[in-house]
């Protein structure tokens, strides 16, 4: 008995010791962030959202996103549902806390705790307006103390609406668009009083995920947030019954803001990797980046005048990547103004034979070669007889012809010989993942976007580098104020010199003499492949010079079939005129290319006798 007293004595000592250390860090660290408090004053500055210039990689103006200033925001303005949506998601015991609120952060720490990972956060809206206002995005135990006393300094001295309304006239929506007004302008094309309960419900599902929930990059995502906002609503039984499903049916219509040459796509997929970078902006800033605009003004360029609809030829994307991956352009649809998808990067289509070359590179790592040759003839794998696109049969040919040619038959008993496995390893060598056994595997039928294509064809311009490509060079303040500056990683060595020649002959020959001749390009040496999908569903270009790869699809987005457009005619065409604005007059370097050897040339010239003799033969 006496010593479960003095354990219990013992206990209770420690606990009120611990509980009086834990005080006096905690007071030493509020005392700390105290000595260094901002200026209170700048809330009654007239502020407008920041500016995001974005620039070229030669300092030339693309475009700028923010700086507009719209009005505050004016709560007895707007209808009703529009406060009510946003505090039921960013803070619904905002009307009844002191600017901090214990029970929100004692649940955010007992669902971090049991998830294992930070999935909750327990700051007010009040704390989240003294961040956009006073503090930066770090993470440091001083600032989210400063934030708090900040946060009980302003429910102090301001009314609830007051700070609901400064709230709304500053947080951030995405897409370069700060406060209500602003991201329903951007949105919606609409005042913010205009708002309906579904559009609300969307701006709402941004707050936590302004760009990856973004309706203009991911609508489908942004769907999913509002319903995740509509259903907390109802469950907090602030909707009335019928209400919820009425809000989910109601249509969403993303207003398509105004083009600038394109470019509107590679702002929207940089972005995020500006985010992850620098956190949101909360000062002007200007980043320099791998565009080439005189490049993208051309492959846009290119695109529409190529784009043909009398051939049901309505869609496209071109990608350009330097050979440190670098994008040089990126046009990610027709009309941005009409559609914010981006082709290039978002769009999951069948290469078709533009997958090829990792086949024949399968094949010379099996010991083949490019002079080897193979039987072009009628296959037949469990039943499935794949053709040619021409339907005839050349009989003995080249590997190099083979694939010049683009022969199907060829293609697949190259695969079948040498193992689908091994096919597959090759290409997950250089970025194409996903990839199944499946008895077509050779013929390109599984699909890959645009930017992952481009990617893979990369090694084979830069002399055998794995690069993935990246568009943010460097970010500053708008006083020049370095805040991130690239480091290129090294990249993964996946070709050798020989693979790197021999690859080089196959898909050179496939410009100069196979299908894809439309790609050429004076005083250069073009190297490509094309690719084609079943009932011209898909077509593609991909091809390269020293250092510069650009890949060119074109289709439509309910993959509905062209009439006639393969890779070698509209694709190859909108290639040609891209890369020739890229390329100079002097080429500077050459892409290492194979030589024939002698008993090659020997078996080519008896081969040549051979047909000279059987057409003499009666």
């Amino acid at each position: 008995m006496r010593l479960s007293r003095t354990l219990l004595k013992n206990t209770a000592i420690a606990g009120i010791a611990c509980a009086y250390l834990g005080g006096m860090g905690l007071l030493s660290i509020f005392a700390v962030a105290a000595k260094d408090m901002p200026d209170p004053k700048r809330l009654w500055e007239k502020q407008r959202p920041v500016s995001v210039q974005i620039l070229d990689r030669n300092g030339r103006d693309v475009l700028v996103r923010g700086a507009s200033s719209e009005r505050p925001v004016d709560l007895d303005a707007l209808p009703f549902h529009i406060p009510m949506t946003i505090l039921a998601t960013e803070d619904r015991r905002f009307r009844n806390h002191m600017g901090i609120d214990p029970r929100a952060i004692g649940r955010a720490m007992v669902k971090n705790i049991k998830a294992g990972r930070y999935v909750e956060g327990g700051s007010t809206l009040t704390q989240q307006l003294s961040k956009n206002v006073f503090l930066t995005s770090d993470k440091k135990m001083s600032r989210k103390a400063q934030e708090a006393l900040l946060a009980i300094w302003l429910e102090r001295d301001f009314t609830k609406d007051e700070l609901l309304e400064m709230y709304l006239s500053r947080v951030y929506f995405g897409s370069g668009a700060w406060g209500l007004e602003s991201a329903s302008h951007r949105y919606f094309d609409k005042p913010a009083a205009q708002l309906t309960l579904a559009e609300t419900a969307i701006l709402s599902g941004l707050l936590n995920a302004p760009s990856s929930a973004n309706p203009v990059a991911n609508f489908e995502r942004s769907k999913r947030r509002q319903e995740v906002v509509l259903d907390a609503m109802q469950r907090q039984g602030l909707l009335e019954d019928g209400v919820l499903a009425a809000a989910i049916a109601d249509p969403i219509t993303i207003h398509s803001p105004t083009d600038t040459e394109g470019a509107q796509y590679f702002a929207d997929w940089i972005w995020a990797d500006l985010e992850d970078h620098i956190g949101i902006p909360t000062q002007d800033i200007v980043i320099r980046t791998t565009l080439d605009i005189n490049a993208q003004i051309a492959a846009q360029s290119a695109l529409l005048a190529h784009l043909d609809m009398d051939r049901n030829a309505t869609q496209g994307a071109v990608i350009s990547l330097d050979g440190t991956g670098g994008v040089r352009a990126m046009v990610g649809g027709a009309d941005y103004g009409q559609s914010q998808f981006n082709r290039a990067t978002q769009a999951v289509r069948q290469p078709g034979s533009a997958f090829k070359p990792f086949v024949y590179l399968a094949a010379l790592r099996s010991g083949k070669t490019p002079w080897d040759t193979a039987f072009d003839a009628p296959i037949d794998i469990d039943g499935w007889s794949p053709e040619n696109f021409t339907e005839e049969h050349l009989g003995t040919v080249t590997l190099t012809t083979a694939l010049a040619k683009s022969l199907n038959t060829v293609a697949v008993e190259l695969g079948e010989d040498i193992g689908r496995d091994s096919v597959i390893g090759t290409a997950e060598q250089f970025g194409l993942t996903g990839l199944k056994p499946y008895r077509s595997l050779a013929l390109g039928a599984q699909g890959q976007t645009p930017l992952a294509m481009t990617e893979s064809y990369l090694p084979f311009a830069n002399w055998g580098t794995l690069r993935e490509a990246h568009g943010i060079l460097s970010i500053s303040t708008a006083d020049g104020t370095p805040l991130y500056d690239r480091i290129a990683p090294r990249g993964a060595l996946v070709l050798g010199a020989q693979e790197i020649g021999d690859m080089n002959y196959m898909m050179v020959d496939t410009v100069e003499r196979g299908t894809g001749r439309r790609a050429r390009i004076q005083n250069h040496v073009i190297a490509g492949k094309t690719g084609t999908t079943n009932d011209f569903r898909d077509a593609w270009f991909i091809g390269y010079a020293p250092d510069r790869v650009t890949s060119v699809w074109v289709g439509n987005d309910d993959n509905s079939p062209m009439q006639s457009v393969t890779g070698g005619n509209i694709p190859a065409m909108i290639f040609a005129d891209t890369m020739a604005a890229q390329l100079p007059e002097t080429p500077q370097a050459r892409l290492p290319v194979s030589t024939k050897p002698d008993w090659a040339r020997k078996d080519a010239q008896l081969n040549s006798l051979l047909d000279q003799l059987e057409t003499r033969l009666p």
